[in-house]
């Protein structure tokens, strides 16, 4: 069974517009307005219908002008390192000079390619949803548990009992005592 996407219609137009920008700058190099444009558009309709892009799109649009970040065309790259051991590339933009900074760490991960981050799209009918759980070291003080049911994400809040038991108020621990409540005037006067 096909999985349906909400929008589909709206994502295949915005794929269309980001490769006609690069077909447009892949011709004719000095043709940056008409692929700005188509950029620009792309980025109008993804705010408008509030739509999420990928990560590896965003980077190669600039965040100024919405020119197409293409290395040695419509912007410059170069290797920086900061701290000894941490690596950067820095994008330039050759239309405004907006430039950024990406990290080169071979073990970064993006969210969006993290397991946890993804929804099981095809389950099969009686399988039991598998809660996802922090490693045993997290676990002191409150925590967040994420429990996909379904190809929906509940997020669940939790603590620890010991911990919060010692937060609370001593006047909330006494089960002597009642709240009092609002007598009506009505009510209390006997006749």
């Amino acid at each position: 069974m096909a999985h349906h996407l909400k929008d589909k219609e709206a994502y295949q137009r915005l794929n269309y517009l980001y490769q006609a920008a690069h077909c447009v700058i892949a011709q004719n190099p000095d043709n940056v307005e008409l692929a700005r444009f188509y950029c620009f558009t792309q980025k109008t309709i993804a705010r408008r219908l509030v739509l999420r892009q990928d990560p590896s799109v965003k980077r190669t649009l600039c965040k100024r002008c919405c020119s197409l970040l293409i290395p040695g065309v419509t912007a410059t790259t170069r290797q920086r390192r900061k701290h000894k051991k941490t690596r950067f590339t820095v994008v330039r933009c050759l239309s405004c000079g907006q430039t950024k900074t990406l990290l080169n760490d071979p073990d970064h991960r993006l969210w969006t390619d993290r397991p946890e981050a993804q929804l099981e799209q095809h389950k099969q009918p009686g399988e039991e949803a598998k809660p996802f759980l922090p490693h045993k070291g997290a676990l002191q003080g409150p925590h967040t548990c994420v429990i996909l049911m379904n190809s929906s994400v509940c997020c669940l809040s939790f603590t620890d009992p010991a911990s919060s038991a010692k937060n609370q108020p001593k006047e909330a621990k006494a089960h002597g005592s009642r709240p009092s409540k609002p007598r009506d005037a009505g009510s209390s006067a006997t006749t």
